[in-house]
């Protein structure tokens, strides 16, 4: 599998004035670890990094971050912090891996299929869970897991255990958990009940005026 290439600069300068001017000359500060080697920070250049990002595996992307005085280090964004106002990001995380050894990351769960077995009797589909957590080769990750609504029924939802993972890859999250669920809206268990009891109601008042009838006719 091709990687993309990120450049890097190891051994930044530590502090918030540092990162602060960093990140106003379009760099992002980071730190690498893992794999039992020692944590190095790093300077990316941000757009470099986001560009390589923009595949379907997005987060799960396996870059290679070429860094200076180290050679390539192959490694995925564990995670970002962002400034809490304005939303930016401000720091970022990179895992080491080794394509030989499995590890575990977080994948979206993409909803496919028709769900009129439960639409055409007035439910709605609701999604539970959004990502699932894999066990999987650093270089096979998944860009989604689907999740079929074919299977849904106004009694019967759809579990971690009911996905289709691909070849070599796991769950790593509890197959008891729920995906996706049929729910009844209140108007149409209104509706249901109000047929109901209107099927009642109509016997009920057919013997009321079959009795009534009865009656007139004795006192005539």
């Amino acid at each position: 599998m091709d990687q993309t290439v990120v450049t890097a600069t190891a051994d930044r300068v530590l502090g918030s004035r540092s990162s602060r001017r960093l990140r106003a000359e379009g760099k992002l500060p980071g730190v690498v670890y893992g794999l039992d080697k020692a944590p190095v920070t790093v300077t990316v250049d941000y757009a470099e990094l986001r560009d390589a990002m923009k595949t379907k595996a997005g987060m799960n992307t396996v870059i290679s971050l070429d860094v200076d005085k180290l050679g390539e280090e192959t490694v995925i964004v564990r995670s970002v912090q962002r400034d809490p106002i304005k939303r930016l990001v401000i720091h970022a995380d990179f895992l080491r891996v080794d394509p030989n050894h499995l590890i575990k990351v977080k994948v979206p769960i993409k909803l496919i299929g028709d769900a009129s077995a439960v639409t055409n009797e007035g439910g709605m589909v609701e999604q539970k869970l959004f990502e699932v957590e894999v066990e999987v080769s650093p270089l096979n990750i998944p860009s989604e897991i689907e999740a079929d609504l074919s299977m849904l029924t106004l009694d019967q939802g759809i579990a971690v255990s009911d996905l289709v993972f691909p070849p070599g890859a796991t769950s790593a999250t509890s197959l008891d958990i729920s995906v996706v669920t049929p729910v009844i809206t209140r108007a149409s268990k209104m509706g249901l009940d109000g047929e109901e009891e209107g099927d009642e109601g109509g016997l009920d008042a057919g013997d009321a005026d079959g009795e009534g009838d009865s009656s007139s006719g004795g006192e005539e």
